[in-house]
């Protein structure tokens, strides 16, 4: 797995993970996401979960950086969901309507019902019959979520 990242990066990576790591191991989710959080990542609770379960529920350093792997290329989705908008973008408005966008939660991929969809608008500040900046949209649908768990 060293080979997909830079040796600065592995020696970051190494040196938070055994932060918490002190016995060569991390057995406990909120340790996990500490970690990747702290390395710039934002994992939500089922990909940590997932993560452990994959590792029979712990960690040495060679399975984490596999999940960092794994984890990075999860982390790109924001620059593929922007580079969506503007393949879509025929006047290169860097915009699109409320009601479209809506429409396209309710629709494509995890399909969002309406209470989510207004979940989103009112924290990204979209009123409902507006024009909406994808770029500030994409950046603030997919910035990390705090630790609430």
């Amino acid at each position: 797995m060293a080979h997909h990242f830079k040796e600065e990066d592995i020696d970051e990576f190494r040196e938070c993970f055994y932060l918490f790591a002190r016995e060569g191991t991390i057995n406990k989710l909120d340790e996990l996401s500490v970690i990747m959080r702290s390395l710039g990542m934002s994992p939500t609770i089922t990909e940590l979960k997932k993560y452990f379960s994959e590792n029979n529920g712990k960690l040495h350093f060679p399975e984490f950086l596999k999940v960092m792997h794994n984890h990075c290329r999860v982390e790109k989705l924001p620059n593929e969901i922007l580079a969506a908008f503007k393949a879509s973008d025929r006047q290169h408005s860097g915009t699109i309507h409320s009601k479209h966008l809506k429409h396209l939660l309710q629709g494509w991929g995890e399909h969002l019902n309406s209470k989510e969809v207004e979940q989103i608008f009112r924290e990204a500040n979209v009123h409902p019959n507006g024009k909406v900046n994808y770029d500030e949209f994409v950046k603030i649908a997919c910035a990390p979520i705090p630790d609430y768990y």
